[in-house]
């Protein structure tokens, strides 16, 4: 019990300040700042664990005021003022500052600022901006006996309440192995991080830089410049109002729109290659030695083989809004490649003439074929009329009708003088010579009546009648007609094709003429470098991802 007033004792003398004058150590820090003072040691009365313990050893609790009077003697007010004014000249931020008050109270130091708090751990021996390290706060035997690396000295510990200082048969103490296994683990972690990342950099390096570092050299040093020739063309009617009324409401590129693409296939097709070497020499251009051997053809290639560079060197596209033809023609030589622009323009221009040409004559020799075919009939229909009429009286039709007129008049006549002697014998004393005149008369009319008769079914009955001539010369003139009728019709109609022929007459106009071209345009170095890295990045990424999956399913 005689023990707490003197520990309480101890602990008022280390708050007060005597009233000396600041000594040359106390000065120091003022004049040095930003250097660590010499570690002082604490008083061994505060490292106890157990005020009664300390009480019941007197010869250790009774020096201890004197070692503490004489070693942790606390600065005057002049000099703790003048080391906070000196930390202040120092510029520290609030983070630091902030560091150091949290230091100060786990090292149990009663700072009255933050300035302060930096004075007091300085004067302890203890960084006040070391960061502390996660392995640091456990507690370990090793840590409390030896020193740290960085200078730091550690203080006289406490010994920790209800832990036993009997020695262990163990080497290791639970708490240090399972440090020691939270540092294996996370150095295990950190290796295993490297190797994965080396992995994925080297995997990286052989699937995508090494090819775009090969793909950029090639490029930038080996690729041999091609000068390309731009051409434009355009495939027009001669009438783009057409033969209906509907083709005046479309746009002349809309009517010819075939017409261009067929121009185009042909210009992109195999034949236009082989005429184009035939003509030019497009394989002898290709297979010079100075062309670098990836667009190089070998001596005396295929047809095929030729054809896949032809398509990679001409390119032709078909703009349907403007009715344009597209063309670029690639070259080691600038010259050459204006050549064969010009070329393939003239090979344009012909297939346009015999594809509307053709069209054309079609059209024409059907046309004149049915006009043909129209006066050859009517021609034949005429020419039997004519052997009819000849064969024939020249009107037979003139022929019966007189002969219904004279039956008529002589019908008429019989009935007048068949009445006058029907009048004269009415008569009781008729005069003889006239009744037998009138019978006379009577008889003569019928005689004629019977004969106009007999002639009159001569004319309408039988083969050879005038009622048959005149039906088969009818028949000759309807068939006359009727051949007239469609010599006009033909004759109409090839006037109609004419016009609709000269309408469908194609003219390819050259819009851009080819130009040399001064600078070379191909290859792109910069653009297919970086389009090739995004080719091998897509690549690599497709199979690490198609990898990944059937691990993963294989796995499951």
């Amino acid at each position: 019990m005689t023990t707490k007033p003197k520990a309480k004792k101890f602990r008022v003398r280390r708050s007060e300040t005597p009233p000396a004058q600041p000594s040359a150590e106390a000065s120091a820090p003022a004049a040095m700042p930003a250097a660590n003072p010499a570690p002082q040691p604490r008083p061994r009365a505060v490292n106890l664990p157990n005020p009664g313990q300390a009480a019941t050893d007197p010869a250790q609790a009774a020096p201890a005021p004197d070692t503490a009077s004489v070693q942790s003697a606390p600065p005057t007010p002049q000099g703790a003022e003048a080391a906070i004014d000196a930390i202040k000249r120092e510029g520290l931020t609030g983070r630091q500052l902030r560091m150091a008050r949290r230091a100060a109270q786990k090292n149990n130091l009663a700072p009255t600022s933050d300035y302060d708090a930096v004075r007091l751990l300085r004067e302890a021996g203890i960084d006040p901006f070391q960061r502390t390290n996660m392995l640091d706060l456990m507690p370990s035997d090793k840590t409390a006996k030896a020193p740290a690396k960085g200078g730091k000295v550690q203080l006289p510990q406490t010994v920790p309440v209800g832990k036993s200082n009997l020695p262990s048969t163990e080497t290791m103490t639970p708490s240090e192995m399972r440090a020691l296994e939270i540092g294996e683990i996370q150095k295990d972690i950190a290796r295993r991080r490297r190797r994965r990342l080396l992995l994925l950099l080297a995997r990286l390096s052989a699937f995508v830089f090494l090819p775009t570092i090969f793909a950029g050299w090639y490029f930038y040093s080996v690729a041999t410049p091609m000068y390309s020739t731009k051409s434009a063309f355009l495939v027009q009617q001669a009438d783009s109002t057409g033969g209906s009324a509907l083709g005046g409401l479309l746009p002349a590129q809309l009517n010819s729109n075939q017409d261009a693409i067929a121009v185009q296939d042909y210009l992109t097709s195999k034949d236009a290659m082989i005429r184009l070497d035939n003509d030019v020499g497009f394989k002898d251009h290709f297979s010079d030695p100075e062309i670098d051997p990836i667009q190089r053809l070998a001596e005396n290639p295929s047809n095929e083989k030729a054809y896949k560079v032809y398509k990679k060197f001409v390119k032709i596209g078909y703009d349907p809004t403007e009715g344009a033809i597209r063309m670029e023609v690639s070259a080691a030589d600038p010259m050459i490649a204006t050549q064969f622009s010009k070329a393939l323009i003239s090979y344009a221009e012909q297939r346009v003439d015999t594809l509307s040409q053709r069209k054309r004559e079609d059209q024409l020799r059907d046309a004149r074929n049915s006009l043909d075919r129209a006066k050859e009939e009517r021609r034949n229909a005429q020419l039997e009329l004519v052997g009819l009429q000849e064969s024939t009286v020249l009107d037979p039709e003139g022929v019966i009708a007189s002969l219904r007129q004279q039956i008529t008049n002589l019908e008429i006549q019989l009935q007048e003088k068949q009445l006058q002697l029907a009048a004269l014998e009415d008569n009781s004393r008729p005069n003889k010579a006239r009744v037998e005149g009138v019978r006379g008369d009577v008889r003569r009319l019928q005689a004629a009546l019977a004969m106009q008769r007999a002639r009159m079914t001569e004319a309408t009955a039988g083969e050879e009648s005038l009622a048959a001539k005149t039906s088969q010369i009818q028949i000759a003139q309807a068939d006359l007609a009727a051949a007239d009728l469609q010599m006009q019709t033909a004759l109409q109609t090839l006037k109609q094709t004419e016009l609709e022929a000269n309408r469908q007459v194609r003219y390819l106009t050259t819009s851009v003429d080819p130009v040399t071209a001064q600078d070379p345009s191909y290859p792109r170095s910069f653009e297919n470098t970086i389009l090739a890295f995004l080719i091998f990045s897509g690549i690599y990424l497709m199979i690490s991802l198609t990898a990944s999956i059937l691990r993963e399913q294989v796995s499951s």
